[in-house]
């Protein structure tokens, strides 16, 4: 990262990310500077190649509030008085989703780490993760039906992929909190910690797992399944044979193998650093 992060810290350990948000005197709400940073971090990560999986983890009694309220009509002007104005709400919009996409499209998986409230646009990012681990003070809320709008950058899009659709609709239309064990039960979360520090010990825990297998073979295993969200059993399969067809490595296998064996590390290389186009020459 070439400048100092305000609403995050970031560390890397045994090709472990782990990205906290870190302003818990303002509840970690989100507002430009926040996103700025999230997508210039997500973009480093996902260029560098060096970590192998990431930690999303957060500080204070919750683990982030959502929108910063005020920067409705500040920093963001939402002009309804034109359809020129309108059409714009719609590239602002686009550009802010697709944030949370890099969590989704990222070259690894992303564990969020969810502590007290995940309210309105929260929810929008965790849901675009790959698992979610909770307090059981944890709680999910899809706030934006509170405040009159709905919510536009990601929830009810990636939400009722996770969850009964009658769920998501009853949390949409009346904004009740839905509480971590009520999350556990209908599959949104993996697991239900009684505290933080337990919750992120087990997060990273995980983490070094993932690390731990070829990197290549977790990229292609996450493509894999978020196409076959997607896609239909047929098209998703004919998608397999193309991508195992494309990083199948014998090496990795017998190097996995012989690990086993010899109780002992496995050793892999890492994703290859990428470059933009532009950047060559």
């Amino acid at each position: 990262m070439n400048t100092t992060l305000n609403c995050f810290s970031l560390s890397i350990t045994h090709h472990v990310a782990h990205l906290v948000l870190n302003r818990p005197e303002a509840m970690n709400t989100m507002h430009p500077t926040f996103w700025r940073e999230l997508d210039e971090v997500l973009a480093v990560l996902n260029k560098s190649g060096e970590a192998r999986a990431l930690v999303v983890s957060s500080t204070g009694k919750h683990f982030s509030a959502g929108m910063a309220l005020e920067t409705f009509g500040g920093a963001i002007a939402m002009d309804d008085q034109s359809p020129e104005g309108r059409a714009a709400i719609f590239d602002l919009l686009t550009d802010m989703q697709a944030t949370f996409t890099r969590i989704e499209s990222l070259r690894i998986p992303v564990i969020m780490a969810i502590q007290g409230g995940c309210i309105g646009g929260a929810v929008d990012m965790v849901t675009a993760a790959c698992v979610r681990y909770a307090t059981a003070d944890a709680f999910f809320c899809i706030q934006e039906i509170n405040i009159g709008m709905v919510a536009d950058v990601g929830t009810l899009q990636r939400l009722p992929k996770l969850i009964p659709l009658g769920v998501v609709k009853e949390l949409a239309y009346t904004g009740r909190r839905l509480s971590a064990q009520k999350a556990l039960g209908y599959g949104l979360v993996n697991e239900v910690f009684d505290t933080p520090e337990a919750m992120v010990a087990a997060a990273l825990q995980c983490a070094q797992e993932i690390a731990s297998k070829p990197p290549v073979a977790i990229w292609g295993t996450k493509q894999a399944v978020n196409y076959a969200r997607d896609h239909s059993v047929e098209d998703s399969l004919r998608q397999m044979g193309w991508l195992q067809g494309t990083i199948w490595s014998n090496r990795h296998v017998m190097e996995s193998v012989t690990a086993m064996k010899q109780k002992r590390a496995s050793e892999f290389p890492a994703l290859t650093p990428l470059q933009r186009f532009s950047e060559l020459g």
